[in-house]
């Protein structure tokens, strides 16, 4: 409809610049942005009735049915896209409360395995660890004390 470019634009500003001033540049950009701001407010209430309008006399059935007489295939096509859509819209809730009962039993399942394979690791390093200890003792036990070797002579009168 009204299309600007970046060189129009650029043309708008410096001739807005010259004939307006750089002290009330900003005050006429503001104003004319609320004037835009209500334009567009307008033109969306005016499209906002007309479809209201349109939705209330009936406009929407009447297109439909234009669509299919003159369309078959598509309007088929429409039925299957609308009963696809609501076969996936399904409650999220009413699959993942089943679901998530189901994992956390899993999970204590497999917490309390976890934790018995440890519990019965650790018994079985500790029985090792005491039967080495036990053979060590009996091990020290067994060997006699080794004797200390006999100065000679020699190296007591040196220290002498």
């Amino acid at each position: 409809m009204f299309d600007l470019g970046w060189t129009e634009l650029l043309v708008i500003g410096i001739v807005a610049l010259i004939v307006v001033g750089p002290k009330d540049l900003p005050v006429l950009f503001r104003s004319l942005g609320r004037f835009m701001g209500k334009a567009r407010g307008m033109a969306r209430e005016f499209t906002n009735a007309m479809n209201d309008a349109a939705d209330d006399a009936g406009v929407s059935d009447i297109t439909k049915t234009f669509k299919s007489a003159t369309n078959p295939v598509s309007s088929a096509m429409d039925s299957v896209k609308e009963a696809a859509k609501s076969m996936t819209d399904l409650d999220p809730t009413s699959h993942t409360g089943k679901l998530s009962a189901e994992r956390e039993e899993a999970r204590k399942k497999i917490e309390l395995s976890a934790a018995k394979a440890a519990a019965e690791r650790k018994a079985r390093e500790a029985t090792e660890a005491a039967t080495k200890v036990g053979e060590l003792e009996a091990a020290l036990e067994a060997e006699p004390p080794a004797k200390t070797p006999a100065k000679s002579p020699a190296a007591t009168k040196d220290k002498t």
